[in-house]
């Protein structure tokens, strides 16, 4: 199976918000004009590939203006209509208007944004006023018709107010999605912000007990996620998707990444959409040669790894930051990845030696010969 093809569109690196620990906020780059949208789609019109999403990420994409995505959205679902796109939008909603609201539900562009919690912490992580801003420019998407979900950023200091955050999107009726603070290739002194791998790792399994004692309430991604990357046995979200060759981003002025975490990097670009490169061009270019060697790692340092199969050792640029930007290992949160994959896994193997099928299959909420719910159950909401 072909992993998704997936292409970041990045309008521009400015953003207003400049959130305490976002090291990388504001740098003064132009805006993406749709010019450079028309070659994207020359680009891609004969790239080979069935299906793609599109993701308009930042800095802040809502800058582009929506005249911008007037233009865009018809021209890359119109002209590339064979390959099935798909949108979405990352945005801390504080430039969102009706008028936006309305061009984005005519072409489905689910929105992802960023609230760390309730008021108070995530202020305090993200400044002053920013979860005023962000709520406002959600009920205004929202009632625009557009379907918003929220990133909950993790720092070193909010991990130990897990379960007020967790209350906060069930009582609000978030859907959640965690994220942990990470050190970056821009920033040397990530301090105090960076959630430890080994802290991550049991974040995310306070989170799945949570998400089987309290199945929905909220929806935790993270887990979904996690489960299926376990029940299919490959990966299924950007971290443990295997992404190169399959992800790229296109910077404001057309210049082509690895990733939206590359973009403004001038050493890792790997071409330009105006000249309408290949796969084979981006993969032989420097860039993608360094990035490429990520797989050679992980096939040496994980072969003996359980989870190999679906995890692939994790983020290739978070493996890039502890050398920085040298491919000398794996993303470093690997005991992260291990300890949750580990703890699904054995708790589903010892499921299915003591139990029946119709024992450990019980409807999400539900116990079976007193035990705590299982596994299968979040796993049958799945299927």
């Amino acid at each position: 199976m072909k992993n998704p093809f997936h292409v970041m569109l990045i309008p521009t690196l400015n953003c207003p918000a400049r959130c305490s620990y976002c090291w990388s906020s504001e740098h003064g780059s132009p805006v993406m004009n749709v010019d450079t949208v028309r070659e994207v789609v020359t680009w891609l019109r004969d790239f080979g590939e069935d299906r793609v999403t599109f993701t308009f990420h930042g800095g802040e994409p809502l800058l582009a203006g929506p005249d911008f995505y007037r233009e865009a959205l018809p021209l890359l679902s119109g002209e590339l209509s064979h390959m099935k796109p798909d949108f979405a939008m990352q945005t801390n909603l504080w430039l969102m208007t009706p008028e936006l609201a309305e061009i984005l539900a005519e072409y489905h562009v689910p929105l992802g944004s960023s609230i760390d919690g309730p008021e108070m912490l995530n202020d305090s992580q993200r400044g002053n006023g920013y979860f005023r801003k962000t709520m406002k420019g959600h009920d205004v998407a929202r009632s625009g018709g557009v379907r918003v979900s929220f990133i909950c950023t993790f720092t070193a200091s909010s991990a130990s107010q897990k379960t007020e955050i967790v209350r906060f999107f069930r009582d609000r009726g978030f859907v959640m999605k965690l994220h942990p603070a990470l050190p970056s290739l821009r920033n040397a002194n990530p301090e105090p912000w960076v959630l430890s791998p080994e802290d991550y790792g049991e974040l995310l399994v306070f989170l799945l007990d949570h998400a089987l004692e309290h199945p929905g309430d909220p929806e935790i991604m993270n887990i979904t996620d996690l489960l299926k990357c376990v029940f299919t046995r490959r990966g299924t979200v950007c971290t443990f998707a295997d992404c190169v060759g399959s992800t790229f981003a296109i910077g404001p002025d057309g210049s082509i990444y690895p990733c939206y975490r590359f973009v403004g990097m001038p050493e890792w670009v790997m071409g330009s959409v105006n000249d309408h490169p290949d796969r084979t061009s981006l993969m032989g270019s420097e860039a993608g040669r360094r990035i490429s060697g990520f797989r050679e790692i992980v096939d040496k340092a994980c072969k003996e790894c359980r989870h190999l199969r679906y995890c692939r050792g994790g983020c290739p640029y978070n493996a890039l930051v502890p050398s920085e930007g040298e491919m000398t290992g794996i993303d470093p949160y690997c005991t992260a990845y291990r300890r949750i994959f580990d703890e699904i896994s054995d708790r589903l193997n010892r499921e299915m030696e003591e139990n029946s099928a119709i024992d450990i299959m019980p409807f999400p909420g539900q116990k079976g010969k007193g035990q705590k719910p299982a596994i299968m159950s979040l796993m049958r909401r799945m299927i």
